[in-house]
């Protein structure tokens, strides 16, 4: 089958992202196959490929947003039928007997594994999972455009459950990539005022057109204090001003898996009356299954970019160059 594969991580014009034919996979004791007929486009995918992400193993197959049919079962398998449409995602796999395991917050399973990470995934035409971590997708959206849904969709409610946003509330929004425009979405759904930070002119008119009650660069001030804020950007260095952007009481949470170092910050200013900074760690199969049940209650809708799967290394410096609005989906030819 035809995949893309990371071979040396490093800076993308040494094209750590090479094409390659490996041989299909066969689903294992409780997995299934699927034939990929999307995978979106993740900006952790990049940090895999550049090596911020310190790869797990070799010649890894990226991609965790991975849309498809089923058409293998592995010994064992019972939970879907051959043609049933499904989505792997990030969360690939817990012990289930941790701690954290047994009082729901397999999230920080110190065994978790992780799809395009630890296992292949979806930048390939077929990719298998466990069946015990892969969702029903809602009926009411393509394949192109529910991938999104599966890590940027997931991941980004957690985020936004950590920011702890009151009802009605003042939300900022730090970096408004593939993850930030969906959760802007369901926040404005749910009666938030949404200010949106960022450096992209283009991002920038797109959470408008969401219905954003601003949209401003990524180090400007929002026009007024936020309850609650979410830093999607890996920008250690705007932690202090989103910091300083929150009224008493507010919660910053950082979303993403790596973060630039964030400089030093001022008591005074920045946490004290009773503020908080928060990171996120993946999600909870709960997570999903609530936030899918959301998206398609609130009729969410991602802004994709549809490309070639033969084009992901194009796609991957399309991301890390901005010019990627919303997120980009690969679909096999």
């Amino acid at each position: 089958m035809r995949a893309w594969v990371v071979d040396h991580p490093g800076p993308l014009k040494d094209q750590p992202l090479v094409a390659a034919e490996l041989p299909e996979p066969e689903p294992g004791p409780g997995q299934v196959r699927i034939r990929v007929s999307a995978c979106g486009v993740c900006r952790t995918d990049l940090h895999l490929a550049e090596g911020d992400l310190p790869p797990r193993r070799p010649r890894t197959v990226p991609g965790h947003e991975v849309v498809g049919a089923v058409d293998a079962l592995g010994p064992g398998a019972q939970r879907f039928a051959v043609g049933d449409r499904i989505g792997i995602p990030w969360l690939r796999g817990t012990d289930g007997r941790c701690r954290f395991c047994r009082s729901g917050r397999e999230n920080l399973c110190p065994d978790a594994t992780f799809t395009g990470w630890d296992a292949d995934g979806g930048y390939a035409e077929y990719a298998v999972a466990p069946e015990a971590f892969v969702y029903r997708l809602p009926g009411m959206l393509d394949d192109v455009t529910a991938a999104p849904l599966l890590c940027a969709g997931i991941v980004g409610y957690r985020a936004l459950l950590r920011a702890a946003l009151p009802p009605g509330g003042r939300l900022g929004i730090y970096g408004f990539g593939a993850s930030a425009h969906v959760v802007a979405q369901v926040a404005i759904a749910q009666g938030a005022t949404v200010h949106v930070l960022t450096r992209a002119a283009a991002a920038r008119a797109l959470a408008l057109e969401l219905g954003a009650a601003s949209a401003g660069p990524a180090d400007a001030a929002p026009p007024e204090p936020l309850d609650s804020a979410v830093l999607f950007a890996p920008v250690g260095e705007l932690v202090p001003p989103a910091m300083r952007a929150l009224d008493s009481g507010g919660t910053l949470a950082v979303a993403g898996i790596h973060l630039s170092d964030i400089p030093r910050l001022v008591y005074a200013d920045e946490l004290f009356r009773e503020k908080q900074l928060r990171s996120v760690t993946a999600n909870t199969r709960a997570d999903g299954e609530e936030f899918l049940r959301l998206a398609a209650a609130l009729r969410i809708r991602p802004t994709v970019t549809r490309r070639e799967l033969a084009e992901a290394d194009r796609v991957l410096a399309d991301l890390a160059a901005d010019r990627i609005v919303g997120a980009a989906v690969l679909v096999p030819t």
